[in-house]
Parts: C-alpha cells; structure tokens; sequence
C-alpha cells in the first residue's frame, strides 16, 4: 500500500519523472503516484500545489509541494538517510 504522506504527480513518458521515482524505490519509500495528462489537461490539485510554473513534477510530502527533480532527489536523499544514498555527501562532487 502507498504512502499517503509521499505523493508523485508525474506523466508516465518524462525523465525527470523517471528519475525521481528511481530515486524514491532506491530508498525503499512507499508513495502514490498521481498521473497526469499532460499537455491534454491539468488537474487542479497540480495547478494548486505547482501555482508559479504549473507544470510536474511535484512530490509532495506530508502536504508540502516540492517541485524540480534535482530538488526533490536532494530532498528525499537528505530527508530518508536510510537506504542507499543517492547523493554524494562531499560539495565537490556533488557539484
């Protein structure tokens, strides 16, 4: 069963969709994938939760958007420390 705290609204054909759900199996999160119909329609809850671009991907976490998949690999790296880590923890090499 999903998390209801962990929800991802993405389109099945992008990349950065891809990538993040990569990112959310590596660390073993549980989490409900929301499909969007881009660029057909926009669901109001991504419109709401996305309001300055309007576009996915967003992750939302305990109720909080977060969008831009770098962001959110970043997030869900520092926010889930159990697991594999996704990022690599010196600056530089992040960079």
């Amino acid at each position: 069963m999903a998390n209801k705290e962990v929800r991802l609204f993405g389109m099945w054909a992008s990349p950065f969709t891809k990538r993040v759900e990569w990112a959310l199996k590596l660390k073993g999160i549980e989490y409900e994938y929301v499909s969007e119909n881009i660029p057909f329609s926009k669901s109001e809850e991504l419109l709401r939760l996305n309001p300055v671009t309007k576009k996915i991907l967003v992750l939302v976490h305990n109720g909080k958007p977060l969008a831009e998949s770098l962001v959110i690999i970043e997030y869900i790296d520092e926010t889930w420390k159990e697991g594999y880590s996704i990022m690599p923890k010196d600056p530089y090499d992040r960079a």
